[in-house]
């Protein structure tokens, strides 16, 4: 009894396990007096630094910025102020000490890099730009405004606190409303049951290619991300370049919804819907893309019907997509099974991974974006929150069934068995080298969910032809990714070439491919208009099987 209270206990107030790494590996370096004098004589020698360096800053010498690519520093001040100069690389020693501290008490390389994340969470949470009287641009804002902006600081503190756990509030809930200005593009629901509805959306041209396209979004969040908005989105892209284009909206899990194993979301969610696109447009082949968890899905998918000998899949489109997990990034350090036994006992009440934890998991893998950057323009400078669509998206969470997400982080995350062919969905072994298809998969440059290194490894486990395309932008800015003058790929050969095997090695790649000024959007569209058949009149919307019984977005959007 003792232990499962303290289980219970551990899991709410340490879930992913940060405090004990972090005691584990202290307890390692007070074992090691040599390693702890060794950092410990280089912080000395680095404070002692910092006064000379001041003063060269106060007589107006050259001297180097203290931390030059960190965006919080920005403001002229920590450069240009001997004081804020001086506290400023203070600040940093005080980080290269925690580090070498850490790296005195190592011990296995998972509990050390456990350890480390959390001691550079507390470093970011510790930073002088968290403190309004150590931040010249809040001491401005508070001069300039004869403090009005503390005043309105302080009143939406206290509202967040009261509302929103203390989370600072991100983005204008106001500016933004579902089936508006998100999810906005015209579609009907044509299939609905207890996991998913299938938006079939209206043609924007005259002929369409003869083999339609399914969307299969990330069930970790709402389907909009791939309609996020008019221009932005990327249904609307392909609407606009002769697709005949469905969507799979999930259903937000409830209690209801605990026992929803992987099996389900298969049969249930990608093969339910091939089944559906196949009846009403009597395609003998659909196209699949998939963003995220959604690509691992349609990835699965594709799998389970290679192995079985079904050729409907035509081809394979996969954005930040992790398949091979040998290298999983920041997550990596939250599958371990201790971390999983703590996040079966957060599930274990209600049947569900709530979508306000698993939010917050995220947004503290990059607190200093999400989270301390809107202490600072919310709580301290007193600004209203932005009207940015992808905040607001990032905000409409969503939970995650026990079962499914149970199975998911041990087989997957901590087994790699899709990867080994080992994975078994259905009844059926997954080996993507069964799957011939031409694949097109993209990778972000700084995604930090999805290594790019770690999605290209993804491609080489496909049996056919895969274009490989490296996009700037993160996890999500890396999906939406319309035309812009910031955006760019690096690619190898043109959309019409066949391509060469992927080396073993990402590097390589990248050190032959070309970079070209396109959103891989672009780049997409050639691609697939290539491989998707020839023009021909658009299907009707629904059939006599699978009539409209909705529009879009549909009703599960809103759960």
């Amino acid at each position: 009894m003792l232990d499962q209270a303290f289980r219970q206990v551990s899991a709410r107030v340490d879930p992913v396990g940060w405090l004990a790494a972090s005691t584990s590996v202290a307890k390692s370096a007070a074992r090691n007096p040599a390693g702890v004098a060794a950092a410990t004589g280089r912080l000395a020698v680095e404070l002692a630094r910092i006064p000379t360096d001041a003063a060269r800053v106060a007589i107006g010498a050259d001297t180097d910025p203290p931390a030059p690519n960190d965006p919080r520093f920005r403001n002229p001040a920590w450069q240009e102020n001997p004081a804020y100069f001086a506290l400023l690389r203070a600040y940093l020693c005080a980080r290269s000490y925690v580090d070498g501290l850490v790296d005195a008490g190592t011990e296995d390389a998972f509990t050390t890099a456990k350890a480390r994340q959390f001691a550079h969470l507390v470093l970011d949470l510790a930073a002088p730009t968290n403190n309004p009287v150590t931040n010249p641009a809040v001491l401005t804002r508070a001069f300039t405004t004869g403090g009005k902006s503390l005043t309105r600081g302080a009143a939406h503190l206290v509202e967040d606190i009261v509302t929103r756990r203390g989370l600072p509030k991100r983005v204008d809930p106001n500016a933004f409303t579902v089936g508006e200005n998100m999810a906005a593009t015209e579609g009907k629901v044509v299939f609905r049951n207890d996991l998913i509805e299938l938006i079939q959306y209206a043609p924007k041209t005259d002929q369409v290619h003869e083999i339609p396209l399914l969307a299969c979004p990330p069930w970790i969040n709402k389907y909009y991300i791939m309609d996020i908005g008019p221009g932005r989105s990327f249904v609307e892209w392909a609407l606009e370049h002769n697709r005949t284009v469905f969507l799979i909206s999930y259903r937000n899990p409830d209690e209801t919804m605990s026992e929803v194993t992987f099996d389900d979301y298969l049969t249930h969610g990608v093969a339910a819907a091939m089944d559906i696109v196949g009846e009403i447009t009597g395609a003998p082949r659909i196209d699949i893309v998939g963003l995220c968890l959604g690509g691992a899905m349609a990835s699965i998918a594709a799998g389970h019907l290679a192995g079985s000998g079904d050729h409907r899949l035509g081809t394979l489109t996969l954005a930040n997509t992790l398949l091979d997990y040998s290298n999983p990034g920041a997550l990596g350090l939250m599958t371990d099974p201790d971390t999983r036994a703590n996040l079966d006992v957060l599930m274990a009440d209600n049947g569900y991974l709530s979508g306000e934890d698993m939010a917050l998991t995220f947004d503290m893998l990059r607190a200093n974006d999400l989270i301390f950057r809107y202490w600072v323009s919310r709580w301290m400078l007193g600004e209203e929150p932005e009207s940015f669509d992808l905040l607001a998206w990032n905000d409409d969470s969503t939970r995650m069934p026990a079962a499914m997400h149970s199975t998911y982080l041990r087989t997957l995350y901590a087994e790699n068995q899709l990867a080994r062919g080992e994975f078994v969905v259905a009844g059926q072994a997954i080996s993507l080298s069964k799957v011939d298809s031409d694949v097109y998969l993209v990778g972000a440059i700084d995604d930090h969910i999805v290594p790019w290194e770690s999605s290209y490894a993804g491609g080489r486990l496909f049996g056919g032809q895969v274009r490989f395309v490296l996009a700037n932008g993160g996890h999500i800015a890396g999906i939406v990714n319309p035309p812009g003058k910031k955006n760019w790929i690096e690619v190898q050969g043109a959309p019409d070439e066949s391509t060469q095997a992927l080396p073993s090695d990402p590097a390589l790649w990248r050190s032959s491919a070309r970079r070209q000024s396109v959103s891989w959007w672009e780049d997409w569209a050639l691609w697939s208009q290539q491989r998707a058949g020839d023009l021909q009149a658009p299907p009707t919307m629904g059939s006599e099987l699978n009539p409209v019984i909705g529009i879009a977005p549909g009703t599960y959007v809103f759960s």
